[in-house]
């Protein structure tokens, strides 16, 4: 079934347009409740003070895609589609991970999974596939596991078997865990992202809901870290000197973050999930501090105030910046033909808001965007090799979503 969607409309509560503060209100991040503020507008991490960018809102005649809706999944995570062909592979959060053919119906359930630990925000998270994939067929997976300490978020890898009927994981390995193990169920983050080159695998950290942590660099906790495709430290990485997992760590002062991309000039992007507000887009740059909890464009739970980001502190803010939360989730970077006028740009889901935002880029900054109004928790969203963009809801019965060019 095709359909348009919704776009926002000035009649919903909490709705505001002041720069790129154009959100919903609602459920905050994965189960948390934002009370809603005063949306306000975003500055670069060079200027905060300097003149914002706008999110239009979009005529519902003029949008730029039409909606297929490709089936329904309980509690999905992330997806992934393979190169060269036309099947796509989908985890969830209660453990599995389907190959599913995007040109019809036909799917298969992945043998030999990791079983994980579903609590709370845990349970089967990202897979990507390795640099190498078209030859060795190597992926790579995250999700929570029980230790010494508490629960954290591994990777494994594996090769993925295929026959005509049938595909499972063979010889999974872990190759990284988080850093220390510990109480909670929140904010393990688990998102990768290979750079462009296949050198180096990125990996999101979340901090655990602990906060402090972000700030200590012989933490692994609130860290974006770069590994090799082994699970080691690369070398090179800004704090290797310290030695033990201040190694992994490539840039740090992070919260939750849920998204990780790469754009196609090779800049590396993550959407974060803020505390009261104070969500982010930000641009990833080697042993920098991203201020969690010391600077943030919320406020906590509770009502304390935390400082905002300011071009007079140590912290580097965020390209762009959500008050009220939308709660960002997957992060994609759009590099197709399909949408030419797309190509460079960001597309985040959202879960509270519950669309799909669209963030232009030029270079460093964010000039200009959109959000889509989808009715549901948006989970990921993936760009298939045709150049179509793909989205999942998030929770039962979730819907899984092809968006192409309307039809004229």
């Amino acid at each position: 079934m095709t359909q348009r969607w919704r776009t926002f409309h000035t009649s919903l509560a909490c709705l505001t347009v002041a720069g790129l503060g154009l959100v919903a209100c609602g459920d905050g991040g994965d189960g948390a409740q934002d009370q809603p503020t005063t949306s306000v507008a975003s500055p670069t991490s060079e200027d905060p003070s300097q003149e914002s960018p706008s999110f239009a809102e979009a005529d519902e005649d003029e949008l730029p895609f039409a909606v297929e809706e490709m089936g329904n999944y309980d509690s999905p995570w992330a997806l992934e589609f393979l190169p060269n062909s036309e099947q796509l592979l989908i985890t969830t959060i209660t453990g599995d991970l389907i190959l599913r053919e995007t040109n019809g119906d036909r799917q298969i359930t992945v043998d030999g999974v990791p079983e994980p630990v579903v609590q709370g925000q845990g349970g089967l998270g990202d897979i990507v596939l390795g640099p190498n994939f078209e030859q060795d067929r190597t992926v790579y997976l995250s999700w929570v596991e029980d230790g010494d300490g508490g629960t954290g978020a591994v990777i494994g890898r594996a090769t993925l078997e295929q026959t005509e009927n049938s595909a499972s994981l063979g010889d999974l390995e872990v190759i990284w865990e988080q850093q220390p193990k510990t109480s909670g169920n929140g904010h393990f983050s688990h998102r990768m992202a290979f750079s462009p080159d296949g050198e180096h695998l990125y990996v999101s950290s979340g901090d655990r809901q602990k906060m402090e942590p972000a700030q200590d660099v012989d933490s692994g906790l609130g860290k974006i870290l770069r590994l090799t495709p082994d699970g080691d430290p690369a070398p090179g990485n800004p704090f290797a000197d310290r030695g033990g997992v201040s190694q992994e760590i490539y840039s740090y002062g992070h919260r939750n973050p849920l998204g990780l991309a790469f754009a196609p000039d090779g800049t590396l992007w993550s959407s974060e999930m803020g505390p009261q507000g104070g969500d982010e887009l930000n641009l990833i740059r080697a042993g920098e501090n991203y201020g969690w909890p010391e600077a943030s464009n919320g406020s906590h739970y509770g009502g304390d105030e935390i400082p905002d980001h300011s071009s007079d502190d140590e912290f580097i803010g965020p390209v762009a910046w959500w008050t009220p939360s939308v709660s960002p989730a997957g992060l994609m970077i759009y590099d197709g033909d399909t949408f030419p006028q797309f190509q460079g740009d960001a597309f985040m889901g959202a879960l509270s808001g519950q669309a799909l935002v669209h963030v232009q880029i030029d270079d460093d900054r964010a000039v200009a965007g959109e959000i889509w109004d989808m009715g549901s928790r948006i989970r990921d969203v993936a760009e298939a090799p045709d150049g179509s963009i793909w989205v999942v809801e998030d929770g039962e019965n979730a819907k899984l979503l092809r968006l192409t060019p309307p039809e004229n």
